[in-house]
Formats: C-alpha cells, structure tokens, sequence
C-alpha cells in the first residue's frame, strides 16, 4: 500500500493555490474572486498542517492554521458586507464597475 508523503501534500496544496490565483484573476464578480482569496488561504494551511506532520511534536502549523481559518472568516464577513453595500450603489458585484464609485 503507497504511503502520503510530504511532497504529496505540497502538490496538493500548490494546485488548491494555482487554481485560487486563476480563480482571482479571471473572475469578474466579486464573490468569484472572495472564493479564490479562500482557496489561496486554504493551500496555505495545508502547508502549514503538512509541515508540522513531518516534523515531530510540533503543534505550530496547526494553531497558526487556526488562526488562519479565522481570519479568513472574518475577512468573509466583512467582504460580503462591504459587497452588500456595493450592490446597493450599483445594482451589480461586477468589479470592474467599481470606478463610478469615485466622485
């Protein structure tokens, strides 16, 4: 039976980031590009916990991946609200609308 190494893990979690980073730049609506910058934290926590498997006794990667889901959760929060706010101004999340916001 093949055994899950660390660079299993690392491929893993570069295609999680390489998707997140295509997924910010193609898409134009702004709760497409809010789930890309998630993707993004995600591969980075995946990092993190594989890093602290193989090494030994070591809980760092996962405290800081909790800290990482949380602010993720509340960078959600306040990018939904700030995209609530812009829907209400132009009646549409496409970014690339947000120039008539300037005066």
């Amino acid at each position: 039976m093949a055994t899950i190494t660390l660079e299993h893990y690392l491929v893993f979690s570069a295609a999680i980031f390489c998707l997140g980073v295509l997924t910010m730049a193609i898409k134009r609506n702004a709760i497409g590009i809010l789930i890309g910058v998630e993707l993004v934290l995600n591969a980075a926590n995946v990092n993190l916990v594989a890093f602290s498997r193989y090494r030994t006794g070591a809980l760092d990667g996962p405290i800081v991946a909790v800290f990482v889901i949380l602010l993720a959760a509340a960078e959600a929060a306040i990018a939904i609200a700030i995209f609530m706010n812009f829907y209400n101004n132009l009646a549409t999340i496409d970014v690339d609308r947000g120039d008539q916001l300037q005066g």
